[in-house]
């Protein structure tokens, strides 16, 4: 059991799960951890029109839109972290290295009870 903003972060990435997967993704892995960074979700979608595409998802979670909020968090740091553990997971996972991917934000704000979620795909690319 870790702490209670572990705890808080878990469930909230479990939320952000089960939203995406009601907007028809497909989960493959979750908390992928490498050497370079750590990607929270890593999911297929299977709605577009050239076939799937691998998703990239990065939780954000701020109780309080000041500073920025959830989104403004994913700076370019995280954003080169986030990009170098994909890198690691496609050449560990050739089944995957076709497909393109895609880099999205899952931003979530207020109470883990009314939790509102902005789904933002292509958030950023790779550069």
């Amino acid at each position: 059991m870790g702490s209670p903003t572990q705890n808080r972060g878990q469930l909230i990435e479990q939320l952000s799960l089960e939203f995406l997967r009601r907007k028809g993704l497909t989960l493959i892995t979750q908390n992928y951890r490498c050497k370079l960074g750590e990607i929270d979700l890593i999911m297929l979608d299977h709605s577009a029109i050239q076939g799937n595409i691998l998703v990239i998802v990065e939780v954000r979670y701020r109780h309080s839109t000041q500073f920025g909020g959830s989104a403004a968090s994913v700076n370019k740091a995280k954003q080169h972290r986030i990009i170098g553990a994909a890198k690691h997971f496609n050449k560990c996972q050739p089944r995957y290295q076709h497909l393109p991917a895609r880099f999205d934000v899952v931003a979530v704000s207020g109470h883990t009870q009314s939790a509102e979620f902005r789904w933002i795909k292509s958030a950023f690319t790779l550069t």
